[in-house]
């Protein structure tokens, strides 16, 4: 979410830019149109309304009425703007110049420093959109001045393409390590969420990993999902008798036989102390039978010794229930799993009932 948040944040950054572009050409447009005498519009009872400074004016009017009401990114529309509005500003100060003639002769450098003036504000962030604005009217000043200012209207012109090269350095270094610390935060973000969600001791999903899951399953549609809950036989006395720190050691080599004989889909889910649930997504009734029993057979067969059985087991072993997972209703299964878990308990441990049979003993 931040990391886009970010982009979010360039998007409207280039959103701004091109408003205050259109903002800054239209308000010059106008001004210079209806301005009094100044030194833009340097002949008193002269007109300054040329056709390109209309069309500049419409043109720029209109981009900024889209532009405010449009939340989409337009950067290549602001380079074909810049170029457009940097033409008719060229051909305005042509015709302008021409009409003027000899009367001020600082008209073309007035002109020129208006058109950076207007591009060092509105195109910081954009070097590209910022020479195609500048450039044609740069061009027709030195032609127009015939070279004779050469060394004036060649500072004018570097000045401000130097100190914006620059800018523009600093700026993509600001922008490169603003995103590799954001991409760091959100990675950080999403390792310490999946910490969260895992439990410390076995490395299972917790429930709250299950919850997650839980909505990435149901999004994938209707499918035959099952639900098994599993429980380690006996296991208060164990950690009675072997201590807790034995007792965890027995969680976990108990929590990676049930991993590793599940399927990489499946779900694991240390469900309470020495319980836990295995989702098993898109499979049938057989597949889940089997795969009861190829845990409780893993299991068995870990060998952990457990002396203080008052079973007939002398290792540790677990009891399961297993239900059918009606469309979404998740608690509705796991209450059907947790009463076929208590059968199996019930009729003598390290069994396993299937919710919708009746009770089935594997011993």
């Amino acid at each position: 979410m931040t990391f886009h948040s970010y982009d979010e944040l360039l998007r409207s950054k280039h959103r701004l830019s091109m408003l205050l572009f259109f903002f800054l050409n239209s308000a010059s447009s106008l001004f210079i149109m209806n301005g009094p005498v100044t030194m833009a519009n340097p002949v008193p009872g002269s007109s300054a309304r040329t056709f390109p400074l209309v069309a500049i004016a419409i043109i720029c009017i209109t981009g900024l009425l889209l532009s405010f009401f449009s939340k989409k990114r337009h950067t290549r529309p602001l380079e074909i703007c810049s170029i457009t509005i940097g033409l008719l500003w060229a051909w305005h100060i042509s015709l302008r110049f021409h009409s003027i003639g000899e009367l001020d002769s600082g008209y073309l450098q007035i002109s020129l420093l208006t058109i950076f003036f207007i591009s060092a504000i509105a195109l910081s962030d954009n070097f590209l959109a910022f020479c195609l604005h500048a450039a044609p009217s740069s061009i027709a000043v030195l032609f127009l001045d015939d070279f004779l200012h050469i060394l004036q209207i060649s500072f004018t012109i570097a000045l401000p393409l130097i100190g914006l090269s620059l800018h523009q350095l600093m700026i993509r270094r600001s922008d490169a390590f603003t995103k590799k610390l954001v991409n760091n935060l959100y990675n950080e973000r999403e390792k310490f969420s999946d910490l969260s969600m895992i439990d410390p001791l076995s490395g299972l999903y917790n429930r709250r990993g299950l919850q997650n899951k839980l909505q990435a399953i149901f999004s994938q549609g209707n499918s035959s999902n099952y639900v098994m809950l599993l429980d380690i036989d006996h296991f208060k006395a164990y950690n009675d008798n072997y201590g807790h720190s034995m007792g965890d050691q027995a969680l976990v080599r108990v929590a990676t036989a049930i991993r590793d004989a599940v399927r990489s889909r499946d779900i694991v889910v240390r469900y309470g102390g020495e319980e836990f649930l295995v989702l098993m997504a898109n499979v049938n009734q057989e597949y889940a039978m089997h795969m009861a029993e190829r845990i409780q057979r893993r299991v068995e067969g870990l060998e952990i010794p457990h002396h203080f059985n008052t079973d007939v087991s002398t290792h540790v072993t677990l009891s399961a229930g297993v239900a059918l997972l009606h469309n979404t209703d998740f608690e509705a299964a796991v209450t059907s799993a947790d009463s076929a878990l208590y059968r199996a308990k019930s009729i003598g441990r390290n069994n396993i009932v299937y919710a919708w049979e009746p009770i089935a003993c594997n011993s």
